[in-house]
């Protein structure tokens, strides 16, 4: 068998069309270990283009650069496997390629799918996605990483946070209404139980005899009608008809006042961890406050441009069955079920088409993300940047102020590319099953996304949704503090008072002063 693989390489021809080198390298191939510097001889030309985290450069002082990241980590893998050289080349056009409207001519792609279709480049390194119209021109190997589509890129929502933030559910009028209530109150009660001959102050004889004998003052009066609206109430209430009438009265108003402040910081603290209302297409779609748009010329354009296509196409197959059935079926009964005037599909992506054209659409990624943090505050009421979502991934991981909304769409694999009819393809994908196998691409997961030195720690955005946030309650306890010391200064002053002007001790002191 060897004998024959050996014949075959001596009898071959030389080479001339690029399809007969790819054959000859691909038989060839399995004779490298015994060839000295086969890998320099027969070295792989690699383009690339800046992805991060699967492609990154980093260019020295002296003009030396340097390519690191996933995809390149992945490659000195497969190298270990295959023992082949590689040149690094990044590609000009800095993108996937694009196809041109052209027709269908030869050397008609931009970027790495280009370079390959125009032999400038035996492999395109990184996450490249898997279409049909690139499959035509090129072969992918197996895939590298998970599926991957689109998403939408937001600005996280900001909620304010305020220590007396409970404070704030109310107006400051109506606070101010609350108080004059209360204190008028008060004084009512006050006037009452001096002027009513029912009062205990105008019967103290009557009801001498009576365990509970509170004398309503102004510091009684203020303090039944504080604690009343507390669980645990007033205590004793007055003694005469007109000071109790206040009483309930006060209740009443304390009872309402109570349940509308306690619904109304409910619902605030709701409300504000349900601000971002954004979460699909759909969402976009059926608002017209946040304006949105992908890339412009991007793969995700392209894709909106192409559903917009199809919607269209549908509605007119569909006004074509409405409006002359019986050229979908003979017979009575089908013209009946096809005469129908609601359209039955939808035109969502017609009018996220239409609602993207009216917008100024972003030419770079790093202008997308200009317009969602508004940094040139042309985006007052927000936008929602439709990328690709290993780019939305890396920009969240690198900036808590990002926000990833939704489930992507659209999710397809992504692969290296080789040149079409490249034996490159089986011996990669062959390698690259072997470092699946051996749990070597989870481990470059793990390096590239949960251990990237450019990873930020940013604040658990479900916190607020499991509890409420110190941030926003922490009055509460500066009341409990301010009250506790303040009891504290005047338990103090009691104290000194009492031991200076103390009656008792006077006395005392007069009688040992007799002679």
């Amino acid at each position: 068998m060897e004998e024959e693989k050996l014949n075959c390489i001596q009898e071959a021809p030389a080479p001339v069309t690029k399809q007969q080198v790819r054959s000859f390298l691909g038989l060839a191939g399995c004779y490298r270990k015994f060839i000295e510097n086969y890998a320099e001889v027969t070295s792989a030309l690699m383009d690339l283009t800046k992805q991060p985290p699967f492609v990154m450069k980093q260019q020295f002082k002296n003009g030396t650069i340097k390519f690191y990241g996933y995809a390149i980590d992945l490659l000195n893998l497969i190298q270990e496997d295959l023992h082949f050289e590689y040149n690094l080349k990044e590609c000009v056009d800095c993108d996937f390629g694009r196809k041109s409207q052209d027709g269908g001519l030869k050397g008609n792609w931009s970027g790495l799918i280009g370079a390959l279709e125009n032999d400038r480049a035996h492999i395109a390194a990184g996450a490249i996605p898997v279409t049909r119209e690139r499959l035509e021109v090129v072969d992918f190997t197996v895939p590298i990483y998970d599926m991957v589509g689109y998403q939408i890129l937001m600005k996280l929502p900001k909620v304010p946070n305020s220590m007396f933030k409970f404070l704030s559910v109310l107006d400051v009028q109506v606070w101010i209404l609350i108080i004059c209530c209360y204190v008028f109150s008060c004084l009512l009660l006050f006037v009452y139980h001096l002027i009513s001959p029912f009062s205990y102050r105008n019967n103290k004889q009557k009801y001498g005899a009576d365990r509970e004998r509170r004398d309503f003052n102004i510091k009684e009066c203020m303090w039944f009608c504080m604690t009343s609206l507390t669980p645990q109430g007033g205590g004793e209430a007055p003694r005469n008809i007109s000071g109790k009438l206040v009483a309930a009265t006060w209740w009443a108003f304390g009872f309402i006042a109570i349940v509308s402040f306690t619904a109304n910081l409910a619902a605030s603290m709701t409300v504000s961890r349900m601000e971002n209302t954004i979460s699909s297409l759909d969402d976009l779609v059926n608002q017209h406050k946040v304006k949105y748009a992908p890339e412009a010329d991007s793969d995700a354009m392209i894709y909106f441009e192409r559903m917009a296509y199809i919607e269209e196409i549908f509605y007119e197959y569909w006004k074509a069955m409405t409006i002359e059935p019986t050229k979908f079926g003979n017979k009575v009964t089908t013209q009946t079920k096809l005469s129908v005037f609601d359209y039955p599909l939808g035109n969502k992506y017609t009018k996220l088409l239409a609602n993207i054209r009216k917008t100024a659409v972003p030419h770079s990624f790093e202008d997308g993300i200009k317009s969602v943090l508004n940094l040139d505050n042309s985006q007052p009421n927000g936008f929602a940047f439709i990328a690709d979502a290993i780019q939305v991934k890396y920009a969240t991981m690198k900036d808590c102020d990002l926000i990833a909304v939704g489930n992507e769409f659209s999710r397809k694999p992504v692969a290296f590319a080789v040149q079409k009819g490249s034996p490159l393809k089986d011996q990669l994908s062959t390698a690259l099953l072997k470092l699946l196998n051996e749990r070597s691409l989870e481990k470059l997961n793990e390096i590239w996304w949960d251990k990237n030195p450019e990873k930020v720690s940013c604040s658990s955005s479900e916190a607020q949704v499991d509890g409420i946030d110190i941030s926003n309650v922490g009055g509460v306890f500066i009341i409990i503090g301010t009250g506790v010391v303040v009891a504290i200064i005047i338990v103090t002053v009691e104290f000194c008072y009492y031991n200076k002007y103390n009656p008792r001790k006077d006395a005392k002191k007069k009688l040992g002063q007799r002679p």
